[in-house]
């Protein structure tokens, strides 16, 4: 009786952890397919995790995609969407909808694997946004030839900011939190960038007024054209268009007005 029952119990504990895992995959692959305007991050490592909770930490739509499945199961218990897959496989980044991203990281450890990653989104993505991973200097060239539109070393940002501590500590630690989305100072200050919608108020206009900014509580630094031209400071008289970019500074709700008025 007692082996029967021991039988019995270890059989159902594994049939329920069976049926659990593939109702939450299944559940998991009907929230990738409703994916639009998202973020794919190809990578679970240390990287990775940045990424994925600076992202979560403004609510932006993301997915992740790792191979391995011990790193992948860290995404699960962070209730992240991820897809176990290589991300060199044109069909795995056909299954979390790359044709309807907003961008790509690619954070993977190996230079080479990063290449690849690059190479096969590049492909079938040509004006998407695709930010890469470079341990190496000489990786970065490569990478860059490969189709990335940026490429970051961890270890060259972690020198420059090293280097910005030493001799203008305020102003680095200023930035870390204007630019940071994990509430790690109690100070609720945010740099954003918003593109100004066609059907905005503010397109064709000059109302980038110092009273407006006043009202809203916020600083404008710059605008951006999308042909990449850039004006600091922009006085009263500038004229913004749609597709511009203002870059702004101010309280985070104050900005969130400030996307409202933009039409985004």
């Amino acid at each position: 009786i007692v082996v029967g029952f021991t039988i019995a119990t270890l059989t159902r504990t594994v049939i329920e952890s069976e049926l659990g895992s593939f109702f939450g995959r299944r559940r998991m692959e009907k929230d990738i397919s409703k994916l639009e305007g998202h973020f794919i991050i190809c990578g679970a490592g240390r990287v990775g995790r940045r990424v994925a909770s600076e992202v979560a930490a403004r609510r932006l739509p993301f997915v992740i995609v790792e191979s391995d499945a011990e790193k992948a199961q860290w995404a699960i218990d962070q209730d992240y969407l991820v897809f176990v897959g290589d991300a060199t496989d044109e069909e795995v980044l056909r299954n979390v909808h790359i044709e309807r991203a907003r961008g790509l990281a690619s954070a993977v450890t190996s230079d080479a694997q990063n290449v690849y990653i690059v190479l096969t989104a590049r492909g079938m993505a040509p004006n998407l946004p695709i930010i890469a991973r470079a341990s190496e200097e000489a990786a970065e060239s490569k990478l860059l030839r490969a189709g990335a539109t940026a490429v970051l070393s961890p270890y060259s940002y972690a020198g420059q900011r090293m280097a910005h501590m030493l001799f203008r500590p305020n102003v680095q630690r200023f930035l870390d939190v204007a630019l940071s989305s994990l509430g790690e100072s109690e100070l609720d200050i945010q740099i954003e960038e918003v593109q100004i919608g066609e059907n905005s108020r503010l397109a064709g206009s000059s109302d980038l007024s110092t009273d407006m900014c006043r009202d809203l509580g916020v600083i404008m630094l710059a605008v951006r054209t999308p042909d990449g031209e850039t004006h600091f400071n922009p006085g009263p008289d500038h004229r913004v268009s749609a597709g511009d970019f203002l870059i702004a500074i101010g309280d985070s709700r104050k900005l969130k007005e400030l996307e409202r008025l933009a039409g985004v």
